[in-house]
């Protein structure tokens, strides 16, 4: 199964569409997005195109292909719009033996972390930047921003498969991989 990750869309209608682009040219099977879907939040500038009505829209349509953790801009008032379920904390993923602890990131991140088991992926937004670092005990991602990308960050997201993590912009341009080892999964 291959799944595209996508975090902090804000309310772009121009970098949502382009991010469903991406979405159907991958062939994934579903969309977890890791929140911050609408609204742009008080410390961001507005992102170019921000529409978050027709973002709902364009969500709205493939809803039934994704899968949503609430974001630290995401509220119960942007559920009303939205035809899919936003406000869980967190899911959790399999990747063969590795389990995926999918959040936001603004309550569990690398500096606080969930309880993990060795091995595990601590998978979240939030901070608009993509990350991939391996700690003592798991590994902790981050597919950056698809609307304010930070800190000289590209515009992009995440793919998921058995082979691992690959990190690519919303043009498809690969920018980052990281192979899973066949002893964890």
């Amino acid at each position: 199964m291959k799944i595209m990750i996508a975090s902090d869309i804000h309310g772009s209608a121009l970098w949502c569409g382009r991010l469903l682009e991406a979405y159907r040219r991958e062939g994934a099977d579903r969309l977890l997005l890791l929140g911050d879907i609408l609204y742009h939040g008080p410390r961001n500038a507005l992102p170019e195109d921000y529409a978050p009505a027709r973002v709902a829209d364009m969500l709205n349509a493939v809803a039934g292909e994704l899968l949503c953790v609430r974001g630290n801009c995401d509220s119960e008032v942007d559920q009303v719009v939205l035809s899919f379920p936003i406000m869980a904390e967190y899911c959790i993923l399999w990747a063969g033996s590795r389990m995926i602890f999918a959040t936001h990131g603004h309550v569990f991140n690398e500096g606080t972390p969930p309880k993990l088991k060795r091995g595990d992926i601590l998978l979240h937004g939030h901070t608009h930047v993509p990350l991939c670092r391996e700690r003592e005990d798991f590994l902790c991602v981050n597919p950056g921003s698809v609307s304010i990308p930070k800190e000289g960050s590209w515009h992009g997201y995440m793919t998921l498969d058995d082979g691992g993590l690959v990190w690519k912009t919303l043009d498809g341009e690969e920018k980052m991989r990281k192979p899973f080892s066949p002893a964890l999964g």
